[in-house]
């Protein structure tokens, strides 16, 4: 069987550059694969933010821009995956997250604990979108 869904890659230079063999986003047909953003300033490529709240907010500003380069946003999102170094920083992201996320519309959402991140960072945040 053949597959015969157009598969675009996403790239933007409003969003952090992969530091690694991986695209920004996928965009298949009207759904958006993003990888994982985490809390770099896309000019400096530096870490942004000192608390988990902080950085969660630079990463979803990064997964916005990767949206929007995609021809979507952050309205469309319907699947998220946060990882946390600590996982005592939920509620601290959560309500973050909220001030992006609210309504109607609120996307699925998976919260994991993990022992380490890219670049010694306290959040990362992917995400499922569609065009819609």
């Amino acid at each position: 069987m053949e597959c015969k869904m157009e598969r675009k890659i996403i790239a933007t230079d409003k969003a952090p550059a992969a530091i690694g063999p991986y695209a920004q986003a996928n965009r298949l047909g009207d759904m958006i694969f993003t990888s994982g953003q985490i809390p770099l300033d896309p000019s400096t490529g530096e870490v942004v933010g000192q608390t988990a709240a902080e950085q969660a907010a630079q990463a979803i500003e990064n997964l916005a821009a990767v949206l929007d380069a995609a021809g979507s946003g952050l309205g469309n999102v319907v699947k998220t995956t946060v990882f946390l170094t600590d996982i005592g920083d939920f509620a601290a992201v959560n309500e973050v997250y909220a001030r992006y996320f609210s309504g109607d519309m609120l996307p699925s959402r998976s919260a994991v604990g993990v022992a380490d991140l890219p670049k010694g960072v306290k959040v990362e945040i992917e995400a499922i979108a569609y065009c819609g």
